[in-house]
């Protein structure tokens, strides 16, 4: 069996089979046509992946499962005429042609209309015709249809497409008011007059653009009713320009976001100084001029408390021992930039008298399983022995696994090991029972104790699942990190305002981009549903330069080039934009005009702690709404790698104290 074909099987029995998708006719259908001749060349290798691809036009081929789904909803028979409106890549046209007798399909992209036709008949295909053309108007000389299905979202079924339905006939179509989501809807002419609908569930796909569709917003830009301008040149007279970071003034954007309790700040990558110095330089500014009093970052918990006890100006804890950030990927918060703001930090709390106005520093995230167990176990060993041997004996199902959390996920698909979650639950509610009386003693200890044990609930949850339920295991992370945030707000008092540091894949709000049809969630979409106009969410963006970087999970560092931005993405929009650096307010615009010409959703490019610039357009880019995503959005066009901090020490206190490195 090809590699190809191999991939393909996989992708049958786990994508499409194991989700209950049964249909025969479909499975033999998907595994007839080679979708590795549909995609790009560069993206080839993740052919048979569980996701929809970028293509040209800023359009995508729909996931397998999607396509699969929508063409058993269709009910086909053999003898069937099928219309498809957005034939795209040609992917799906050809799965139809498989069932069906003829397929017609229509797209109002004319790059797509000649690679889709190309394709097809490269394939041999016979029986299907591709046409350009506004597809919410149907095809009406070669009405009526046994099948219609639409591959992008309108604001309702277009009735000039239901008219072209035969009795008996069935249209398949995302429907929703909301570009972020729509209803997977099938509907069915039971007579010249009369249809009926049914919900399949929620979906997300690109806009329905035409007459009986969504407007086209971003083929021209009018400004009012004066001349008309390209998107750059609006975003230029929309958005707020500096020279530097340095130089940055941020008056005005402070008077945005006015009395907002959580304030959300983005990264485009984890490895980029600018975006820590910019973030540093908001973040100073909020702490002095709004009060501020904890900073909440995409850390584990053992890890920043070392910087929080530092810039109280404590010793380290004793109860984290361990060297803080020495986890891949360590350069992420062990950098030059990250140590200029946590002395910062020091110098302000000294000059606070009251401890409640002492900015804290807090983790969220939850991969320190195994220091957060030895955290929990030392506190309890200080405070109360005979809990603290019960611990140690329950966290022990878990110790095979201190070194590699990750193989404890893979044992429990496995059945071969049992899974801890009792036993860690067990130890939090022992903690919880004596809450009152530990926390007597110290409170800070304490909270410090709660919430590690809270972490091994989540940790243990999260790397038990992560190997048969990615979608879960990404909820799993981000509903921590929210959870934990909530107790650090709890902690800090009724009215303690937070600046979170995360990635922009976590701040900005999930509904906006493509992991909302994933059935994906994040901490921007959790804290915007939970405090409204309280939080407000800034993304960062950039088109060039270096990025630290790896190129594998656990591999070694490397300051990679950042590749000039895509094309169809929003980073080369504000590329093309005539200044370097700039504040483009979106909740707040300076113009109207701005935030509507771009809601329609464009390329966005996220590196994380991986980069991998040869497969960039796949792994690094998704499709979002800018807009509904962030409340601000700050570009800095050319960024520069953090420089991690030395490993080598000196005696006494070391210079990086509290890192450690």
């Amino acid at each position: 069996m090809g590699r190809f074909e191999d991939l393909k099987k996989q992708m049958i029995d786990h994508q499409l089979a194991a989700r209950g998708l049964r249909d025969e006719t479909v499975l033999r259908a998907i595994n007839a046509v080679p979708r590795e001749e549909f995609v790009p060349t560069e993206l080839v290798e993740f052919s048979y992946s569980d996701s929809p691809l970028p293509i040209a036009a800023s359009q995508t081929i729909s996931q397998p499962y999607i396509v699969a789904l929508m063409t058993a909803a269709l009910e086909l028979q053999p003898t069937d005429r099928a219309l498809e409106v957005g034939t795209g890549s040609g992917y799906a046209a050809a799965v139809l042609a498989q069932i069906c007798k003829e397929v017609f399909t229509i797209e109002r992209h004319r790059i797509l209309v000649d690679t889709a036709r190309e394709r097809l008949q490269a394939q041999g295909y016979t029986n299907i015709d591709v046409r350009h053309g506004d597809g919410t108007l149907g095809w009406p000389e070669e009405a009526p249809f046994d099948a219609i299905v639409v591959a992008a979202g309108g604001p309702e079924v277009p009735d000039t497409l239901k008219q072209q339905l035969a009795v008996g006939g069935r249209l398949v179509i995302p429907v929703g008011a909301d570009l972020r989501r729509q209803q997977l809807i099938r509907v069915r002419r039971v007579s010249e007059q009369e249809f009926l609908e049914e919900d399949l569930g929620s979906v997300r796909f690109v806009p329905l653009i035409g007459a009986a569709g969504w407007a086209d917003e971003s083929a021209t830009v009018v400004a009012t009713d004066r001349a008309k301008k390209p998107l750059p040149e609006i975003i230029y007279d929309s958005s707020e320009h500096f020279a530097s970071i340095d130089h940055a003034d941020l008056h005005k954007l402070l008077e945005r976001i006015g009395d907002s309790r959580l304030v959300l700040l983005g990264e485009a990558s984890h490895g980029t100084a600018e975006f820590y110095e910019m973030r540093a330089r908001i973040t100073q500014a909020l702490i002095e001029k709004k009060g501020f009093v904890a900073v909440a970052v995409e850390a584990d918990w053992p890890d920043a408390a070392h910087i929080d006890h530092y810039i109280h100006g404590t010793s380290p804890s004793p109860l984290l021992e361990s060297t803080p950030f020495s986890r891949f990927p360590n350069w992420m918060w062990a950098n030059h930039s990250v140590l200029k703001f946590t002395r910062w930090l020091k110098n302000h709390n000294e000059e606070i008298i009251s401890q409640d106005k002492k900015v804290g520093f807090y983790g969220l995230d939850l991969y320190s399983l195994n220091s957060s167990i030895e955290a929990v176990l030392t506190y309890l060993d200080s405070v109360d022995a005979e809990t603290a041997q019960v611990a140690r004996t329950r966290y022990g199902c878990l110790t095979p696994w201190a070194n590699d959390p990750g193989m404890y996920g893979r044992v429990m698909i496995t059945g071969s090991y049992r899974a801890c979650e009792q036993d860690v639950v067990a130890t939090l509610q022992d903690l919880l029972k004596k809450r009152l009386e530990y926390a007597k003693s110290d409170g800070d200890r304490y909270f410090d104790a709660e919430q590690n044990a809270r972490l091994v609930i989540n940790a243990e949850r999260y790397y038990r699942t992560m190997y048969y339920a990615d979608k879960n295991s990404w909820n799993q992370r981000d509903q921590h990190m929210f959870d934990a945030l909530e107790a650090v707000m709890a902690f800090r008092g009724p009215q303690s305002k937070i600046v979170i540091w995360e990635h922009n894949s976590h701040i900005g709000d999930a509904r906006a981009t493509e992991m909302s049809a994933r059935g994906e969630h994040n901490i921007g979409q959790l804290v915007r549903q939970k405090y409204g106009a309280q939080a407000y969410n800034i993304g960062f963006g950039t088109d060039h330069g270096t990025v630290a970087a790896a190129s594998e999970w656990g591999g070694p560092m490397e300051v990679k080039s950042v590749q000039p931005s895509h094309i169809d993405s929003y980073e080369r929009v504000c590329h093309e934009v005539r200044t370097d650096n700039f504040f483009l307010p979106l909740r707040f615009p300076l113009q109207e005009i701005t935030r509507k010409t771009l809601l329609a959703e464009r390329l966005e490019r996220a590196i994380g702690v991986i980069y991998r610039p040869e497969t960039e357009l796949q792994s690094h880019y998704f499709y979002a709404s800018l807009p509904q995503q962030f409340d601000e959005y700050i570009w800095l066009d050319e960024t520069h790698a953090v420089e991690p901090l030395s490993k080598q020490t000196t005696g006494g206190m070391p210079d990086t104290f509290p890192f450690g490195l």
